[in-house]
């Protein structure tokens, strides 16, 4: 799949998320769910606040569009993140039913979607969804990198 103009500002929008949590400590990532052409939810990593290994962006973000909604299916939904999901996140989208992934960057040392795994696309579970990756892939993985960069 390719990305559109409009896949571009979400993820520039997930990327102003991402900007939030590099001055308080958590690693910066941002996630936003669209549905409809509307913005539903935004959220970024809240690991280190929340002591919750689970308060990845993406979770936070499909727990704010879920509770939005009157299901826990989202299955008009596109997310937009700023780095590639790691296999906890992969599983909440496929269990949320998302219809569309959007991703910045790669996470070869913990990506489900296309580095390591492929979990969004195996048939053999019930739900495939679509993915789009490499979306302002430079400066979402700049803003990563920089983030390591200042704790070394």
């Amino acid at each position: 799949m390719k990305a559109t103009g409009r896949d571009t500002d979400f993820i520039r929008l997930a990327l102003k998320e991402a900007g939030i949590t590099g001055s308080r400590g958590e690693v910066p990532v941002g996630a936003v769910i669209v549905i409809e052409g509307n913005v539903t939810a935004k959220a970024h990593n809240k690991r280190e606040a929340s002591k919750d290994p689970t308060a990845h962006a993406e979770i936070l973000a499909i727990r704010k569009a879920a509770r939005k909604g009157d299901s826990w299916r989202l299955g008009e939904a596109t997310l937009y993140v700023t780095k590639e999901p790691c296999p906890m996140c992969a599983g909440a989208i496929v269990n949320a039913r998302i219809k569309r992934l959007v991703y910045g960057c790669r996470d070869e040392k913990g990506g489900a979607v296309d580095s390591l795994y492929r979990l969004l696309n195996d048939r053999r579970l019930n739900h495939q969804v679509e993915v789009v990756s490499g979306v302002l892939e430079d400066e979402c993985a700049e803003i990563l990198k920089r983030f390591f960069q200042e704790r070394r």
